[in-house]
């Protein structure tokens, strides 16, 4: 990419979003098969090398200045690019664990890391921390923190504008790419008001606000809630295709929907008690 384009294509994001994803991303892509990190940094780990699980271990949470915990040794083991639900009554903790595995707080005790396994089936000896720049979460209802005037301006809020350098440019133009391609958001004009879009076009947005990021775990709080049939056909369609490169971890009560994509299921118990057991449909 030369280097004057790449400037003027970051630069020009706020005022045509339009010429920005034309211009950056089509002189960009021959660059795609580089490995990328969240937001242009170079990333250390990756959930994709060899064998490697997501690992909780003994986990329990009390929120400061409470008596009692949410959670209560919780442990369980997803691997990589496998497809978790976790289900059971609303309070029980569900949302609360999947703030922890992002990174919004922090277990009172017990532990999260990458554990890692060589060719010949064994665990390798240091585990890894689990960097909540790897995690992306979408939360219930995401489409009412949008913020942004279209819909590129959404996936791209609170990228650098002026001060990126040149192989920075690059990387946010190629995750860019990336994200809108992934969601499928390719189909519609991204200059348009995300409030107007479609509930299961606001959903899609919501996962490329974090698939941007690219995250090797992305968490989902009940992604289905609020949808007609078609937007859930069209969520769960998605979501298929996804687990083919990310890991997934879904909060869910619509099981009989999702229960195509599991791999492991979970129930959560009132207390925060988590019991893996196959979903009950």
């Amino acid at each position: 990419m030369p280097a004057m384009e790449a400037a003027v294509s970051l630069s020009n994001l706020s005022r045509s979003p339009s010429k920005f994803l034309r211009t950056t991303i089509h002189t960009s892509s021959r660059n795609a098969s580089q490995h990328l990190g969240p937001l242009g940094k170079s990333r250390v780990l990756s959930l994709s090398v060899r064998h490697s699980c997501i690992e909780v271990k003994r986990v329990n949470y009390r929120p400061p200045g409470t008596q009692h915990n949410l959670l209560n040794d919780v442990s369980f083991s997803l691997p990589e690019k496998s497809f978790g639900l976790i289900f059971g009554r609303s309070g029980s903790g569900k949302t609360t664990l999947l703030q922890l595995l992002a990174g919004l707080s922090k277990p009172t005790s017990g532990s999260i890391y990458v554990q890692r396994y060589g060719t010949d089936g064994n665990a390798n000896s240091s585990p890894e921390s689990l960097s909540s720049e790897r995690v992306g979460i979408v939360f219930q209802f995401p489409e009412r923190y949008f913020l942004a005037d279209t819909v590129l301006e959404e996936v791209t809020f609170g990228w650098p504008r002026q001060k990126a350098d040149l192989a920075m440019r690059q990387r946010l133009a190629l995750n860019l790419q990336y994200a809108i391609n992934s969601a499928g958001l390719n189909t519609i004009p991204l200059d348009e008001d995300p409030h107007s879009l479609s509930g299961g076009y606001k959903r899609r947005l919501a996962l490329a606000i974090q698939l941007v990021q690219k995250p090797d775990l992305l968490l989902l709080d009940e992604p289905l809630a609020g949808l007609d049939w078609k937007a859930r056909a069209d969520v769960v369609k998605l979501l298929k295709h996804l687990k083919k490169e990310l890991t997934l971890l879904v909060v869910s009560h619509d099981l009989k929907e999702l229960s195509d994509l599991v791999d492991r299921s979970w129930r959560m118990e009132m207390g925060g008690v988590l019991k893996e057991e196959p979903l009950p449909i």
